[in-house]
């Protein structure tokens, strides 16, 4: 949806959806079941779950906070917020992050197709 020319999201569970399946990724489906089952199940769980709590809930809130101040793309709201100020590498570091992960992504998701393909 379209306001003031720029895009939002047309309903609150679309957005969480979106934030879920993004946070969620590939390690967390793809080796979860394995190492919590061969680092002692329940307490690897906990030790997760409050990792989740201490360090991702904070992060997560912090790129809210800064995309609804900044009110723009990444980069540019780490310069709205503090101009003349090194924070904007933080941005910059962001996207490549992006970049990077996205490439691994892109290789995971060519052998799932040449496995499905070559069974």
């Amino acid at each position: 949806m379209m306001v003031n020319g720029r895009e939002r999201w047309a309903t609150k569970l679309g957005f969480i959806l979106a934030a879920v399946g993004s946070a969620v990724g590939l390690g967390n489906i793809w080796r979860f079941s394995y190492v919590a089952g061969e680092s002692g199940g329940a307490a690897f769980i906990l030790i997760y779950v409050l990792c989740i709590f201490l360090i991702g809930l904070p992060v997560l809130l912090a790129e809210f906070a800064i995309g609804r101040k900044g009110q723009a793309d990444v980069v540019q709201s780490f310069s709205n917020i503090a101009p003349k100020k090194p924070w904007v590498i933080g941005g910059i570091l962001g996207v490549l992050t992006s970049f990077i992960i996205l490439s691994f992504y892109g290789v995971i998701a060519g052998w799932v197709i040449y496995y499905c393909s070559a069974t």
